[in-house]
């Protein structure tokens, strides 16, 4: 069965951004051994799950990448665009988006029936409330969260519909030159 990978940009505080969506306190000052790991995780996956919300920005910032060769993100914003999406939506009917598929249904069932398929994993990248339903429903079997040297003090969290208590068990920890540390951690069963 597939995997639901989730990669995440997390403040020290356990924010996914700012209160009005800011992303200013993000380190984008990526080494190599940073951008490898990221690349391998992609790597290992043929689909990429979104919310609607997060959709245009990410789509549209990709394919701009794509539009000069000489930029330092040009490989991998080939991956960003050429690999499949899923986009989750109650509101459109339609993509607008190339290489992209729109989901209506049940999205736990919708997911669970997307693991069930032959392929790579699967992973998803936001935005905050589409990861937190996720998150919710159990259907995360593997979490990437790249905590960033900042705190916020507000902001938005993808852990806040949580109900219940979620135990996870701590597979890896790599801490970069650039103060990111990342945390892979699977739910315990």
């Amino acid at each position: 069965m597939r995997k639901l990978k989730l990669q995440v940009q997390l403040t020290v505080d356990g924010y996914h951004s700012g209160p009005n969506g800011e992303l200013n306190w993000m380190n984008f000052n990526w080494d190599e051994k940073l951008i490898d790991y990221v690349n391998k995780l992609t790597d290992s996956c043929d689909t990429i799950l979104l919310g609607r919300k997060m959709t245009d920005g990410f789509v549209n910032y990709w394919e701009g990448v794509l539009k000069t060769s000489e930029s330092p993100e040009y490989d991998f914003a080939r991956k960003m665009v050429n690999t499949p999406k899923i986009v989750f939506t109650k509101t459109l009917e339609k993509s607008p988006w190339n290489n992209t598929k729109i989901e209506k249904g049940d999205l736990k069932e919708e997911v669970n029936k997307l693991k069930g398929l032959n392929g790579k994993d699967i992973i998803v990248y936001g935005g905050t409330s589409f990861v937190a339903k996720l998150i919710k429903e159990g259907l995360i079997d593997e979490y990437h969260l790249f905590i960033n040297p900042a705190v916020i003090g507000n902001g938005k969290t993808i852990f806040g519909e949580l109900d219940k208590t979620r135990s996870l068990a701590l597979k890896n920890t790599i801490a970069f030159k650039n103060g990111i540390v990342m945390n892979h951690y699977e739910p315990v069963k």
